[in-house]
């Protein structure tokens, strides 16, 4: 049994130099209804990372969001975080299930490899991303992932699927249709106008 009931939008931080802004934004995300948050981070050096995931985990927690640390078993751990999302080169995820405790959520990112996403669910984690689907400025280069690798993936594996890359309200539906559990967005709901009518815009596909 999956540690992750709902289905829903996934929220990921875009990189946010002023501390203040970047919170201001997660709360607006959460008052939207996001189910999931990622705190993913390419720019602060390593203790302002954690002083940043700590006030973020404290704002998920009033809203009760589990908070997913992007790449970084052991920012989880300092920051209480309820998960990491291990890309294909962030280190087993045995590891960091030994370093995190049984309860907490790991996500595998597997591209548009099923056999990724199959060997991640034996290793143990309890969702797998599959992506992009779509052209994004977050992760350039070819869309690889398509409608056919979520109807895979979900006859394959019993563990969440969660769709990322290049997401927008146009071209949400087909994924959530074709078995995506989650959405996962930075772009289109940290670079809205309205972020918690953004999110309640997605929280409404599904």
């Amino acid at each position: 049994m999956s540690k992750l009931v709902k289905k829903g939008l996934y929220a990921i931080t875009p990189n946010i130099a002023e501390t203040d802004l970047l919170l201001q934004k997660v709360e607006q995300a959460l008052q939207g209804g996001i189910v999931l948050l990622q705190y993913r981070d390419k720019i602060s050096h390593r203790e302002e990372t954690l002083l940043r995931a700590k006030a973020i985990h404290q704002l998920c927690l009033r809203y009760n969001v589990p908070l997913i640390i992007n790449d970084d078993p052991e920012l989880a751990l300092a920051s209480q975080a309820e998960g990491v999302h291990l890309g294909q080169s962030d280190g087993s995820i045995q590891r960091a299930r030994e370093l995190l405790g049984k309860n907490a959520l790991i996500g595998a990112t597997c591209h548009h490899k099923l056999s990724l996403a199959i060997s991640a669910e034996q290793q143990g984690a309890d969702y797998v991303a599959f992506g992009r689907f779509f052209n994004s400025s977050t992760k350039p280069g070819a869309p690889l992932a398509t409608l056919k690798t979520l109807a895979d993936a979900k006859a394959a594996l019993s563990i969440p699927v969660v769709a990322i890359g290049g997401i927008h309200h146009g071209n949400a539906k087909p994924l959530v249709n074709n078995g995506a559990n989650y959405l996962a967005v930075v772009e289109h709901v940290f670079g809205a106008d309205n972020i918690a009518e953004n999110c309640q815009r997605f929280a409404t596909l599904f």
